[in-house]
């Protein structure tokens, strides 16, 4: 039997645009905030599908068509999902999302999204989701010691 060969995307979405609106806070915190309760990975995929067929046509709908495409798991506290793809087609889609500019809800804020991961296995996409959220912590926690900030105490 021939095993199914998939990628999962680990993905952090970013607010550039918030930089400058809180000076103190740090910019870790800033730039992650979380997202909005209203984005759902239906809504997710149906426009990560849309911007797919936009860049790429009929070919980039079929290569994602038949459930090849699916969000795995989704955090609006941490602003991160993981994506499965076929192997074959995961730069397709990250193609598309590094070109998307909004979240995909009504009055979405600009933002970036950004392939941090990209793993054979769900398990290892999971495990560096995990490390990144830890080091985050840590580099808030040095920042604001650097800083001496009181507003994250």
């Amino acid at each position: 039997m021939v095993r199914i060969k998939e990628r999962y995307l680990l993905v952090n979405i970013l607010y550039p645009s918030d930089l400058g609106t809180k000076p103190n806070l740090p910019d870790l915190v800033v730039l992650n905030p979380p997202t909005s309760d209203s984005l759902n990975p239906q809504t997710l995929l149906r426009a990560l599908r849309a911007q797919i067929a936009s860049l790429f046509g009929d070919y980039g709908s079929g290569a994602c068509a038949g459930g090849g495409l699916m969000v795995k798991y989704l955090s609006q506290a941490t602003s991160t999902f993981i994506l499965r793809i076929s192997r074959a087609h995961f730069r397709l889609v990250w193609a598309a999302l590094t070109t998307m500019d909004r979240v995909p809800v009504k009055d979405g804020k600009p933002c970036t999204f950004r392939v941090v991961h990209v793993s054979g296995t769900i398990r290892k996409a999971e495990e560096e989701a995990i490390r990144r959220a830890r080091d985050m912590m840590l580099a808030v926690k040095d920042q604001k010691a650097v800083k001496g900030n009181p507003a994250l105490e």
